[in-house]
Order: structure tokens, then C-alpha cells, then sequence
């Protein structure tokens, strides 16, 4: 008995060892990534935007831990099935405005969601899709942009120059979702942070939920990449056709494609 718990000993130190050399490199890998960004006290606001807490919405916060889960709500928002019905007080031309989803029937509608005014990452998308408005339009579509923030909140924003932090003059409405409802319905309020994740819903023009992107807030959205699939939706729509992956207008579809090879197989035969 004796001998077995001598021989056990150097296995526990060198289980001790190995663990000790574990966290030394962990925290040294640590420190090296801390130390290739550039000082807080020298960064602007771009860097800011660039390097801001893992997961949070403001530079500066607490990080949030790798592991931690949102605590979302179960969404109402299911593909292929009408999307969750809404309305609500919107900001338009620096207006206030009731809107409803209803209001878009017989055009396809790109509506997103965003955590909160007067962030960093926030007016880049809202501005990005704000100003490739016509682009949309040309293809009967239009944009909604939705926060939990105040119609006020959203009026303040949009006053507010873009150099200075605002949004300047929008062509798009900004929603407000105050209640948290709209939110929670489309499976996007974080109820730990008290704001949304970066959603996205493509729905078209029958009020069919046809697409849903959802990010994690540090990374915003493509404006071409939500173009493409509107386009691409609509070529289905009209055509019958499916679209493979990466498709663009003028593309071939899937059934083109089938066809040449079908050519091209008889012809050797």
C-alpha cells in the first residue's frame, strides 16, 4: 500500500508541473495580445471601434467572458412563414411617423436590428445601408433599421453630425422598439444586456420571412451581401430556379447549369 503511494507521487507533480506550464502560457499569450494593441490612451475613434471589449457595445467596458451565453428569447420569427407582425413609432426625414409591417406588403423589406444609438459600429451599418438606399429601391425593397431606443433617442441621433458621433440625414426609418416587444418576437433581445443582437430578416413581398442573419455585436453586416440575396430570392421567386452558392444577377442557376452538362455529356455519348 505504502509503495503504491510512493509510486504515485511523481505522476501528481508531474500532473502539477504540466498544469503550472499550462497557465504561464496561457497568461504570457495573454499579455502579447494586450500588448499589440495600441495604448487606450492613444487610440481613435476608429481604433476604438477596432478593439473594444469582446462582445460589448462601448469601448471600455468589462470583457465579457469567452464562454458566456446570451440569454435570448424564443423567436416567433420562423423562415418560410409570416414574419412576426410589428408596429411602432419610426423616425423618417427627422419626423415622427407610426409604421407597421403591413405597410410594406407587395415590396420586399430588409429589416434589422442593432443594440443601441450613439455606439461605434452601430452607424456604420445603418449609414452603409442608408446610403445604397436607391440600389434596394431598384429592385422594390425597402430598409428598416430597429433599436429598444426612443423615438427621441433616434430624432437626437440622426441631429447629431457624423462627424461628431451622429447619423446625419437618414433615407431610411429608424424604429423604436421601447417595449422590447418587436425584439423578443423576432428571437433578438438579449435580456442580460438589455438591447439587441445584430439581426437580420429578409422578407418578402407577401410578408413571407425568406432569410435571417444574426450577429454577435462585434461584427457588423454586409450591404452587398444582403443586396445579393435579395436579388437572389426574387430570381427564385420569379423564375423557379435555385440559386447556388455565391450567386449574382447573370449568373448561371443551378438548372442552367445542370442543363450544359447534360449538353455536354450527350455530345459524348
Amino acid at each position: 500500500m505504502e509503495g503504491g503511494k510512493q509510486q504515485g507521487r511523481p505522476l501528481c507533480r508531474a500532473f502539477a508541473w504540466a498544469l503550472l506550464a499550462l497557465c504561464l502560457v496561457a497568461r504570457y499569450a495573454a499579455g502579447d495580445e494586450e500588448a499589440a494593441l495600441p495604448p487606450k490612451g492613444t487610440r481613435n475613434k476608429e481604433q476604438e471601434c477596432h478593439y473594444y471589449a469582446g462582445g460589448h457595445v462601448y469601448p471600455g467596458e468589462a470583457f465579457r467572458l469567452p464562454g458566456s451565453d446570451h440569454s435570448l428569447h424564443l423567436s416567433k420569427a420562423k423562415i418560410s412563414k409570416s414574419a412576426p407582425y410589428w408596429e411602432g413609432t419610426a423616425v423618417i426625414k427627422s419626423e415622427f411617423k407610426e409604421l407597421k409591417l403591413t405597410d410594406y406588403l407587395g415590396k420586399y423589406l430588409v429589416f434589422f436590428f442593432y443594440p443601441l444609438d450613439f455606439t461605434f459600429v452601430c452607424p456604420t451599418e445603418i449609414i452603409a445601408f442608408s446610403d445604397r438606399i436607391e440600389e434596394f429601391r431598384a429592385i422594390n425593397t425597402e430598409v428598416v433599421a430597429c433599436s429598444v431606443d426612443s423615438q427621441f433617442t433616434h430624432l437626437a441621433w440622426i441631429n447629431t453630425p457624423r462627424k461628431q458621433g451622429g447619423l446625419g440625414p437618414l433615407k431610411i426609418p429608424l424604429l423604436s422598439d421601447l417595449t422590447h416587444q418587436i425584439s423578443k418576437d423576432y428571437g433578438v433581445y438579449l435580456e442580460d444586456q438589455g438591447h439587441t443582437l445584430r439581426g437580420l430578416f429578409i422578407i418578402d413581398d407577401k410578408g413571407v420571412l425568406r432569410q435571417i442573419t444574426m450577429n454577435d455585436l462585434p461584427v457588423g453586416r454586409s450591404v452587398d451581401e444582403t443586396l445579393r440575396l435579395v436579388q437572389a430570392f426574387q430570381y427564385t421567386d420569379k423564375h423557379g430556379e435555385v440559386c447556388p452558392a455565391g450567386w449574382k444577377p447573370g449568373s448561371e442557376t443551378v438548372r442552367e447549369i445542370i442543363c450544359v452538362l447534360k449538353f455536354y455529356l450527350d455530345l459524348e455519348g
